[in-house]
């Protein structure tokens, strides 16, 4: 599995980068980035995608193959991913929602990409954590897209006391499996299956505990009316992992954002999704 978290996968009429940024000392995340080759990438407002908790590249390789072709793309990923670098011992305080939010602004300072320029796309644990910088003003765009965020983190009782308990990482390590069957049997959509069990199986597996260590206690703000940026939260009721009900309660707090419901979870994943993310991007022009 460690091939998933190195190399600059090569997509179609693009050229591809990969780097390490170091965020804050002794941490360092990986960045993806392509780049259209028919076209005059400077002059195109970039996207930037922050997917979701222990998300792999290749859950999302069909809809930036499309993408990629019009705009240019950086994928961050955050330091709860296998691929992020330490030089340090970490805990549950590297994790924090906002520890994120000042990750991603770091990124785009080093690159030289103004925020306000960007169109943002992201999911789970990605849309909560711009949610979190844009009612606290770590982060600001163009225009964000928000695919299922999270209000909490409502882990099952058995599960939050696992991962408060000290278990060595060995232990964690065995529990995978076991983890990667209860999230397939929670799941209703094939393709969400593959994906989540696929990121499972890839992770390492100190960060993905130390990260549900932080999370476990989090909540967005129930007032998020400091929200300036465009955004449209996206979500499927099939999507039985993140909760409609819970999704609609967030597009409530914002004042200047749209729901799009879309039929799964994965469509959100393929290229058709990009007709709604072009027209909610029109609209806002």
């Amino acid at each position: 599995m460690e091939e998933l978290w190195r190399g600059a996968p090569e997509l179609d009429g693009a050229t591809a980068h990969e780097r390490w940024v170091e965020v804050s000392p002794g941490i360092s995340l990986r960045v993806l980035s392509w780049l259209p080759e028919n076209s005059d990438s400077a002059s195109l407002n970039p996207v930037v995608m922050i997917p979701g908790w222990g998300s792999v590249f290749e859950g999302w390789r069909p809809l930036l193959s499309e993408w990629v072709k019009q705009r240019p793309i950086f994928y961050i990923e955050t330091r709860d991913k296998a691929s992020a670098r330490f030089s340090r011992n970490v805990g549950k305080a590297d994790f924090r929602m906002e520890v994120h939010g000042r990750d991603i602004s770091a990124v785009l300072e080093s690159l030289q990409i103004n925020q306000r320029d960007v169109d943002w796309y992201s999911s789970s644990l990605g849309s909560t954590l711009l949610i979190d910088s844009y009612q606290n003003g770590v982060l600001d765009g163009r225009s964000s897209i928000l695919l299922a965020p999270n209000p909490d983190f409502d882990f099952p009782l058995w599960s939050r006391i696992l991962i408060k308990l000290p278990l060595p990482i060995f232990v964690y390590k065995k529990l995978v499996g076991f983890v990667a069957w209860v999230v397939d049997r929670r799941t209703k959509e094939e393709g969400q299956k593959v994906r989540y069990r696929r990121a499972l199986l890839a992770q390492d597996v100190r960060n993905m505990v130390m990260s549900a260590r932080a999370n476990l206690g989090y909540k967005l703000p129930e007032d998020l009316s400091d929200i300036n940026v465009p955004c449209a939260v996206m979500s499927a009721t099939s999507d039985t992992l993140h909760g409609f009900d819970k999704v609609k309660q967030v597009v409530d707090s914002m004042q200047n954002c749209k729901l799009i419901e879309v039929p799964s979870n994965q469509y959100a994943h393929d290229p058709d999704v990009l007709k709604d993310i072009v027209d909610f991007q029109s609209s806002i022009a």
